[in-house]
């Protein structure tokens, strides 16, 4: 019976979040699956490593800058005991933008666009760690910047710039696989 009362209340929200009228969000607002700046840590898988693997030192964690970077670990942290096995270290995020396209030869059109699209675009970081000594390996921060993704314009020679304010970091993800491994031993992930 507790199930068919819930029914009728699951049925309203379902209608609320369906309701057209709800429209997206005004701009200059993020909508709600955008991931927020803020530190994030994930959920280690001891069965995708050898027998023995632990942290050593340091932490595992991500944090999302203001610019909404992606800052995997503020310092190496170490994994021991893991014999000679290697790791594979991958940082992706997704991004959602406006892009707009400025012709660097007409300085008439220096605040005004040519041309202005919405666009999503993702950057990748990936590193192969060796486990070198003593069965530990030392695994690097990773990070990922927007601004360093190449963003395009239908003309070649117009320059592109994200849209003030229309940057949204959408997702990412953070594992750490070993070698050998199918499923990564680290991982972060948001939304």
């Amino acid at each position: 019976m507790k199930r068919l009362a819930l029914l009728p209340i699951a049925a309203l929200a379902l209608a609320a979040c369906s309701d057209p009228a709800t429209g997206p969000a005004p701009e200059g607002l993020r909508p709600v699956f955008a991931v927020s700046p803020g530190l994030y840590t994930g959920t280690i898988f001891d069965e995708n490593a050898p027998s023995g693997t632990h942290l050593q030192t340091g932490s595992i964690e991500c944090r999302v800058l203001p610019n909404l970077s992606v800052r995997c670990s503020q310092s190496i942290f170490e994994l021991a005991g893991v014999g000679h096995t290697n790791v594979d270290v991958l940082l992706t995020a997704d991004y959602a933008a406006i892009v707009d396209c400025f012709n660097p030869g007409d300085p008439s059109n220096k605040n005004n666009p040519i041309e202005s699209h919405e666009t999503t675009f993702s950057a990748e970081k990936e590193a192969t760690i060796a486990s070198l000594k003593n069965g530990r390996l030392a695994v690097p921060p990773q990070q990922v910047d927007p601004d360093a993704v190449a963003q395009g314009c239908p003309n070649p020679n117009w320059e592109p710039t994200i849209r003030p304010g229309t940057l949204e970091l959408l997702s990412f993800t953070y594992t750490v696989t070993f070698e050998d491994y199918e499923n990564p031993y680290i991982l972060i992930t948001q939304p």
